[in-house]
């Protein structure tokens, strides 16, 4: 059996290839651009070539891509988007024509002049990454699952704080599920206000097997209790540095005890300290995060996590985790053990991302908490 998972990050896409007749450090694995970086590359250099851009396709993943396309309005040059294409940049078109963008229906798209560059936007190529195996011959022809795990803010209302309504859908999924494999979901399945993960379900087309979607920081937090050291311990912190986003979960054997969100650039090691001590012990309150630029807090469990037993005192993965190792440790800093889930920490969204499926494709999970379990030499991790 074989499973496809796309882990797609601000900087990378993170793809590993799971094959249940395989030990799970045998699978295949690439770590590549992501589609907001390749098409920053692809504006970048219309821009070299002073050609207007069409900007169409599907709502994706922003941050590169937007600055290009900022970059190209700066330069004189005209950027058309269609509607879909637009939610991209902000889901109220009117602010991203006041980034300089023109708004152009499907039809008027079509009939710009042959001197516009035209540019599909979406997060999933599964036709490019199936080629690319295909030439390593290891064609993509007999999956039982493809997963892709996304951030999605979520579309918020008119005059809602999209931080505030990233979190209490966090709060809802937690409280209808306590478990990290609650964030994903069945393509079927997804909630309509979860427009980049629709948006990546849609862009996907007719696949070969179900598609299962899963937000990104969950993926990796779930990926990383498959740390051999990470799943000795029942009660544990969890920090996700992301590129963009910093989460963190409190956990133990029976499920989320707390979590609190932040943006990654807005965090110092002194300040994330401050917070991982507060959820640990139980005192830190949603508006300590959210007044502080941050998505915000949610405390469950009542029982403080000691801090200073064992060799370390928070498990930390994600891509910016050198934010432990920028500043000088001193006598008051967390101790932090860096996990690498199989040996390999730019997959643990990956891994975590299995690990949901064992739950939402039944016909599966005995072979993959097998793969899980059997790789991890025995270990117990946390419960899924």
């Amino acid at each position: 059996m074989k499973i496809l998972t796309v882990d797609i990050g601000t900087g990378t896409q993170d793809i590993f290839l799971y094959d249940s007749k395989l030990d799970m450090e045998n699978g295949f694995k690439l770590v590549l651009p992501s589609a907001t970086m390749r098409l920053q590359h692809q504006i970048k250099a219309a821009t070299r070539q002073g050609a207007p851009i069409l900007l169409s396709g599907w709502t994706m993943g922003g941050g590169p891509c937007a600055w290009a396309a900022e970059a190209h309005v700066r330069a004189g040059l005209p950027v058309y988007a269609t509607p879909y294409a637009a939610h991209t940049f902000n889901d109220e078109l009117d602010k991203v024509e006041r980034m300089g963008i023109t708004i152009v229906s499907e039809d008027e798209g079509q009939h710009l002049p042959d001197n516009v560059t035209r540019l599909e936007m979406k997060d999933l190529d599964f036709p490019l990454i199936a080629n690319t195996f295909a030439r390593f011959n290891a064609p993509l022809d007999d999956l039982a699952a493809v997963c892709v795990a996304v951030f999605d803010h979520g579309n918020a209302p008119p005059g809602i704080s999209d931080r505030q309504f990233r979190f209490d859908y966090l709060d809802e999924r937690i409280r209808a599920k306590n478990s990290l494999s609650a964030f994903a979901c069945l393509a079927q399945d997804i909630p309509r206000v979860m427009t980049r993960l629709r948006a990546v379900a849609e862009s996907a087309g007719k696949l070969p097997c179900p598609l299962i979607v899963m937000d990104t920081a969950p993926a990796a937090i779930l990926g990383a209790t498959y740390d051999l050291k990470a799943s000795a311990h029942e009660r544990k912190l969890i920090v996700n540095v992301g590129n963009f986003h910093t989460i963190a979960f409190r956990l133990d054997k029976s499920g989320i005890e707390g979590v609190f969100e932040h943006h990654t650039g807005e965090l110092t090691r002194p300040s994330l300290e401050k917070y991982l001590r507060a959820l640990a012990d139980g005192s830190l309150k949603h508006s300590d995060v959210f007044n502080d630029m941050g998505h915000g807090a949610l405390v469950y469990g009542h029982q403080p996590l000691p801090m200073g037993d064992g060799d370390f005192d928070i498990i930390v993965t994600g891509p910016r985790r050198s934010l432990f190792q920028s500043a000088k440790p001193d006598r008051q800093s967390l101790r932090p053990y860096f996990a690498v889930p199989f040996g390999d920490m730019m997959l643990s969204g990956n891994f975590g991302m299995l690990a949901a499926a064992a739950d939402l494709l039944p016909e599966a999970g005995e072979a993959i908490r097998g793969s899980l379990q059997s790789s991890n030499r025995g270990a117990a991790p946390w419960d899924a």
